[in-house]
Parts: C-alpha cells; sequence; structure tokens
C-alpha cells in the first residue's frame, strides 16, 4: 500500500480538544473522526486495529466453546419491564419510539435480549451449558463524554452470556471466561490484572474488572504489587485447573475503589508490596444467578421433573476501547513514537524510500520488496512522498508499524536497513526480514 493512495489525514499538530494520548494519536493520524459529541466514524487506519483486536477476541471466546451471535442495536423496552430494569437504568439508556408509537431502545447491554432469546428456545438441562456472545455497537447517553473513545457514548463491546443448571456449573463458566480473557489480554501485549469489583447495574454478587494501569485511567486501583508476576500458563479448560487460577488471584488483595477498605489493605498487603494508582478498564466479568432468568421465566426441565430457572452470568469486553488503551500503555508521547502490537498493528512492516525527484530507483526497489513480503502474507505500507527523510520518519513513528526498513543511498546490493521502531537499526537482507516478522505473527 502506498501511503499517496492510502486515507491516512495526518494532522501537523496534537488537536487541543484531546487531552489523553490516546485522544491525541487518534485525532493525530486520522484514525477517528467525530462525529458529535461522544460519536466518532473509524477510518482505515483505526478501523483496521480494531477489526485485528476484535479478531483476537473472537478466537479466545472460541476457544472455550462460546458461540457468536448477533443481536440488533435496537431493542424492544417490553423486556426489560420484564426483568425490572427499563425504569432503573437511568439516563444512560436512550429511549426511542417507533412509527406505531412502541418504546423501543439503543441497547446499552444485552441480558435482556439474550434471555429472551434462550428462554424461547431452550426448554431442558440436557442442552446445558449455553455460551453465547455477539460484538456489537452499543449506546450509553454520557453525560460528559470524554477522552475520545475511552468515554464516549457509542462504542463497540464484545459481550458473552452463560447459561447453566446450578450454581457450581455457572462458577465453571465464570472461571471459562476468566481465563479467556487473561489470554486475550497477553495476545494483545496488555498485562490486565483481574481485580474484585462492584456489580454496578448489571447487578449479582461476584464480579471481576480486568484493569491496565495507566495514569489517565478513571478507574483508582488498590493492589499487591506481587500480583503481575502470575500468569495463566497450564490452566486448562477443567474446573480444578480454572478454580486454581482464580484461586492463585485472588490470594492477593486487589480491588477498585468501590470494593476498597483501607484497614483490610493494609492489613493484607505489607508496605512494600501496597501500589495505590490509577487503571483502565478493559474487561468485566459478572456472576448473578437468576437475576434475570426468575422475572422473565428462563427455566429448563430438571432430571426429577421439576423446572429451574436457569443461573446466568455475563462478560464485556471493550473492542473499540482497547485501542485507546494499546496507545495508552505504548506510546511514547515524548518522542512521539507508537509501537503497535505486532497482532494488531495497522501494517506489519513500513517501507521509507528516499525519493530523488529525478531517481525513481528507491521507490521501484521498495516497490520489489514489498512484493516479496506480500507473498509472505506480510503487510506493508510504502511512504512514496517526496517529503525530507526526517518527516517520513516521523509520521511513520505516528503511524506505528513495529518494524521499518529504510531504503537510502546508501542500500546496495542484498542488504536492507531494517529497524524495530524506535530502535537502532541493523543491516540485513530481505529473507531474513520476511523470517523474523513471520515468527512473530506466528506467535502472536
Amino acid at each position: 500500500m502506498h501511503i499517496s493512495k492510502s486515507f491516512i489525514p495526518i494532522l501537523k499538530n496534537t488537536p487541543s480538544e484531546a487531552k489523553i494520548k490516546s485522544h491525541q494519536l487518534m485525532l493525530r493520524v486520522g484514525m477517528i473522526k467525530q462525529s458529535s459529541a461522544g460519536i466518532y466514524s473509524w477510518l482505515p487506519l483505526g478501523f483496521k486495529v480494531m477489526k485485528k483486536i476484535e479478531q483476537i477476541v473472537r478466537e479466545e471466546q472460541n476457544k472455550i466453546g462460546a458461540q457468536e451471535i448477533l443481536m440488533p442495536t435496537i431493542q424492544s423496552s417490553e423486556i426489560w419491564k420484564e426483568s425490572g430494569r427499563y425504569e432503573d437504568y437511568g439516563e444512560e439508556m436512550l429511549r426511542i419510539k417507533d412509527r406505531q408509537d412502541r418504546e423501543m431502545l439503543y441497547g446499552p447491554t444485552n441480558e435482556e435480549l439474550v434471555t429472551d432469546i434462550f428462554r424461547s428456545s431452550v426448554k431442558s438441562y440436557k442442552s446445558l451449558p449455553q455460551l453465547l456472545y455477539h460484538i456489537q455497537w452499543k449506546f450509553r447517553d454520557e453525560i460528559r463524554p470524554r477522552f475520545g473513545i475511552m468515554r464516549c457514548r457509542e462504542f463497540y463491546m464484545k459481550d458473552a452470556y452463560s447459561f447453566d443448571i446450578n450454581d457450581e456449573e455457572a462458577l465453571f463458566s465464570y472461571n471459562k471466561f476468566f481465563l479467556s480473557y487473561l489470554k486475550t489480554f497477553n495476545r494483545l501485549d496488555l498485562t490486565a490484572i483481574p481485580m474484585a469489583a462492584d456489580t454496578g447495574p448489571i447487578g449479582g454478587n461476584l464480579s471481576h474488572e480486568f484493569i491496565i494501569l495507566a495514569e489517565t485511567g478513571e478507574s483508582k486501583i488498590f493492589t499487591d504489587k506481587r500480583i503481575f508476576d502470575l500468569d495463566s500458563a497450564g490452566t486448562k479448560l477443567e474446573k480444578d485447573s480454572l478454580n486454581n487460577l482464580r484461586k492463585k488471584y485472588e490470594q492477593f488483595y486487589s480491588v477498585t475503589d468501590e470494593k476498597f477498605n483501607k484497614d483490610e489493605f493494609e492489613n493484607k498487603v505489607s508496605q512494600e508490596n501496597r501500589l495505590k494508582t490509577k487503571g483502565i478498564e478493559v474487561g468485566h466479568i459478572f456472576y448473578f444467578g437468576d437475576k434475570y432468568s426468575k422475572p422473565m421465566g428462563a427455566s429448563v426441565d430438571l432430571p426429577e421433573g421439576k423446572k429451574d430457572f436457569v443461573k446466568m452470568g455475563s462478560y464485556g469486553i471493550g473492542v473499540s476501547r482497547l485501542v485507546g488503551a494499546i496507545i495508552e500503555a505504548k506510546y511514547d508521547e515524548k518522542n512521539e513514537v507508537m509501537k503497535w502490537p505486532i497482532s494488531v498493528a495497522p501494517y506489519d512492516i513500513a517501507i521509507i524510500p528516499m525519493i530523488n525527484k529525478n531517481d525513481n530507483s528507491a521507490l521501484d526497489k521498495a516497490n520489489k520488496i514489498n512484493f516479496e513480503l506480500e507473498k509472505n502474507n506480510i503487510d506493508a505500507i510504502i511512504d512514496d512522498t517526496d517529503e525530507n527523510f526526517s518527516s517520513k520518519i516521523k509520521k511513520m513513528n505516528l503511524i506505528g508499524a513495529p518494524y521499518q526498513i529504510i531504503i537510502g543511498k546508501q542500500t546496495e546490493g542484498d542488504l536492507l536497513e531494517f529497524k524495530e521502531i524506535g530502535k537502532e537499526s541493523k543491516k540485513i537482507n530481505l529473507a531474513e526480514i520476511i523470517q523474523i516478522i513471520k515468527e512473530l505473527k506466528a506467535i502472536n
């Protein structure tokens, strides 16, 4: 892809209305464009990153046996009145009426709708468990949308729902998602810590937020530093293995501000291991039993001939928010360098030829290199403009392809100037470059 033919409207200066790194960069490199307060159009660069994140989320949901569906953005008010949440949800819910004067709403979440889908089709315990998920736009009418896509009104989200016969099986499902989230964020090169959290308007008595550390985050967190040494390696999709994983994390005090108790924190965590900071919520899981199934009559036939209401949980990941979260974690604001993880980078590599108006040899070489990269499923962007070298480097550092090939006057023969973004270059041949990138992509 030649940058001259790409729709990447890069701004020379950072927009004054952008207050945090992610909002600044996304506007600066043309990833998004504001449509109205808290609502954005996603332009090619931003959309490409978001779709790659979406695919990783999808793959990890599929690995635990969740099945993908697609629910509409517009919902009937009737099912929300059944659950008792229609009047309780508050002004964040966008309420509308159709031409028949029926009350409708733009879905802020999908517990009611998915419960209605389940109850119409599943009648026996033999069909359980059921794990259903979808990835869809949501709308919450924030009072003060701010920070770009981090606190906006319309957002792209994965939400999943589990249906089980009893509490024991429901917690098994809950733990499956617990593992899935750790693996998802690991593939995005993010350290997301599960923290005991308030259930909020979703309800229930068990909930974990997955938080990445960031000074610009809105969540206050209190945690034991030792939790950062943990991982999910070796965990199997078995009850005991998953229970042990959750216990491993829960042995360390780690909560959001809604759950914080000063005395408990100081009693459980030694002075040297205490961490009080801010973070960004990137995922949230809930177990709420029959909170929705009971008022909505979602029951199944049991072996002994009785009926019982299914036990449910819900599990959200902010797919669009993750774009901003990765920027907050990875963008070097001082040096204006964004290094995307190769798993979600808009391009795997940038080719930067030094073009002379009277000599196209560098561009010709760039095109030949790109041809070989394409044959190996490596996505490259070529800066085919006649800007000076420093301007090109600055531009590509902002776009954030994790690797660069520089073709200058000194580039001769088979050796190419190859560098990881923000680091020193080295001279290696194209075959070696291809091998490096293919291996990295395979890992991620």
